[in-house]
C-alpha cells in the first residue's frame, strides 16, 4: 500500500519525463536546465545532452547526491549560447528556486530554435525545500500560460501531476514518513504510540485517495504540472 503513493510525485514527473524523451528526434540537440545529478541524461542518450547549472546547493540537497557532469555552470537567466541554439529545453522543478522565473522563461525561449519543444515542470503546492534558494511557492496553469507567452511560446499544454486528492495522499505519507523520522528523546513518550496509529490511519486513506483521484476530477490542490510547448515560428 505505502508503495503505491509514496512519492507519487516524483515517480510520475519522471514517467513523463521518460515518455516525451522517446518522442524526441534521435540526434536532436538538449538542453537540460537546472540539471543538478543529472537524472534525465539516460533518457536523452540518442541525443546531444547538454546540462546547465548555478551549481548554488550542498550535494546533500541534490536528490542524487552529488551534481552530474555539468557543461554549463551559469545562471539560467543568462546561458552563454546562441539563440535557437536546441531543439529541446528541459527544465524539471526549477523555477521556484531562481528569484526571477520570468526572466528564465525566456531565457528559455531564446535558446531554443523555432519549432523547437519546451518541456517545464514546477510546483503549484510543495513545502519549503533546498533553502535558502526557494524563493515561491508554486506556478499555477495562468502563469504559465501568460508568461510562455509573452516569451515567445505556443502551442502550450498544462497537465497536473495527479488531482487533489493524490495531494492530500501525498500529505498523508508526510506526516507518517515526518513522526518516523530522528524521534528525539524528549517526544518518545508520544511519538511512539502516535506512530502506528498515524499508520493506520492515513496510509489507506492516502491509498483510498489516490485509487480514486481520477474519478473525482479536480485538481485544484495538484503538486505541480507538466508544461509542453513550442517555440513559435517566425511570421510571415
Amino acid at each position: 500500500m505505502f508503495g503505491t503513493v509514496h512519492n507519487f510525485n516524483q515517480r510520475t514527473r519522471d514517467a513523463w519525463v521518460r515518455a516525451r524523451a522517446r518522442e524526441v528526434a534521435p540526434g536532436s540537440r538538449v538542453l537540460d536546465v537546472g540539471a543538478g545529478g543529472c537524472p534525465y541524461r539516460p533518457c536523452f542518450d540518442r541525443c546531444t545532452y547538454v546540462a546547465q547549472d548555478a551549481k548554488p546547493l550542498d550535494d546533500a540537497d541534490l536528490r542524487q547526491g552529488a551534481y552530474g557532469a555539468i557543461d554549463l555552470v551559469c545562471d539560467a537567466t543568462a546561458i552563454p549560447v546562441a539563440d535557437g541554439s536546441f531543439d529541446v529545453v528541459l527544465c524539471t522543478e526549477v523555477i521556484e528556486h531562481v528569484a526571477d522565473p520570468i526572466a528564465v522563461v525566456r531565457e528559455l525561449g531564446r535558446v531554443l530554435r523555432p519549432g523547437g519543444l519546451l518541456l517545464l515542470t514546477a510546483p503549484l503546492g510543495c513545502g519549503r525545500h533546498q533553502s535558502p534558494h526557494h524563493y515561491y511557492g508554486g506556478f499555477t496553469p495562468e502563469w504559465y500560460r501568460q508568461f510562455l507567452g509573452e516569451a515567445g511560446f505556443d502551442a502550450i499544454d498544462v497537465a497536473p501531476n495527479g488531482g487533489s486528492l493524490s495531494h492530500f495522499a501525498q500529505m498523508c505519507i508526510w506526516v507518517v514518513s515526518r513522526l518516523r523520522r530522528g524521534i528525539p528523546r524528549r517526544q518518545l513518550a508520544w511519538r511512539l504510540p502516535l506512530l502506528p496509529l498515524a499508520a493506520a490511519t492515513l496510509l489507506p486513506a492516502a491509498w483510498i485517495a489516490r485509487m480514486i483521484d481520477g474519478a473525482v476530477g479536480d485538481d485544484d490542490f495538484t503538486v505541480g504540472y507538466f508544461v509542453r510547448a513550442r517555440r513559435a515560428e517566425p511570421r510571415g
